[in-house]
């Protein structure tokens, strides 16, 4: 073989040995690429009365996206009601254990009501984060001024009843809550709904007259927000 056909032959593989590296780097590049973007996507704080649907719509959404979102747990003092499972619906404790860590820096909210304590810990965040998925915290009013003084970067939505009267219909017809407890559950309602009539708190106000009509707009919203979530929709 002469010299010249030796030199060529070289190049030619050379060449194809760095067009491989080169689409290699680039296929790499590209998951990276989808990685970063998922683990970017910023944490959705979502809020609103208890009665207006919050779980509701998150249940459909979290059906719609199984692998998309991952909900932060919050912990909570008060005892668990029928249905509810530790881990599941909250991490049930108790006020001594949640001051504690609280007190230890182990919250990255909190907030107290109906006699109760309710929060977030960075150990309910890391382990949604840990999956790569988009966090969602399910937030009551002083939660959401808490995270607002924090540097996380939140898509921030409020699930807003139609009316206090439906309000009250929907929490009394639960069959849970005394005369005494729903009284504190409305008072903390009308907080609520003033505070989110704030401008700039929240980026979307929804009102839950119609499950469908207010889960299309929850999704709208997010689709729009977090372009990737269309790649993710479960078939």
């Amino acid at each position: 073989m002469s010299c010249q056909r030796i030199i060529l032959f070289a190049l030619h593989y050379s060449v194809a040995h760095i067009r491989y590296f080169i689409s290699s780097v680039k296929s790499i590049l590209h998951s990276e690429s989808a990685l970063v973007t998922n683990m970017a996507a910023r944490p959705v704080v979502i809020s609103g009365p208890s009665g207006s649907g919050k779980s509701t719509l998150l249940k459909i959404l979290f059906g719609k996206f199984k692998n998309a979102f991952g909900f932060s747990v919050s912990h909570t003092s008060r005892s668990p009601r029928a249905g509810e499972e530790n881990g599941v619906h909250y991490h049930f404790s108790t006020k001594e254990d949640m001051r504690r860590e609280i007190n230890e820096g182990r919250f990255v909210e909190h907030a107290e009501f109906s006699g109760n304590i309710y929060g977030t810990s960075k150990r309910a965040i890391k382990y949604v984060m840990d999956k790569k998925q988009i966090c969602v915290l399910d937030l009551e009013e002083q939660g959401v001024r808490n995270i607002k003084e924090t540097d996380l970067n939140a898509l921030y939505i409020f699930i807003k009843p139609p009316s206090l009267e439906v309000l009250r219909q929907r929490l009394g017809g639960r069959g849970t809550e005394t005369k005494e407890s729903l009284e504190k559950r409305m008072d903390t309602a009308m907080s609520a709904i003033k505070f989110s009539e704030a401008r700039g708190i929240y980026d979307i106000v929804i009102i839950n007259d119609d499950l469908d009509k207010a889960y299309e707009e929850l999704e709208s919203f997010l689709l729009t927000e977090i372009p990737s979530l269309k790649n993710l929709q479960s078939q």
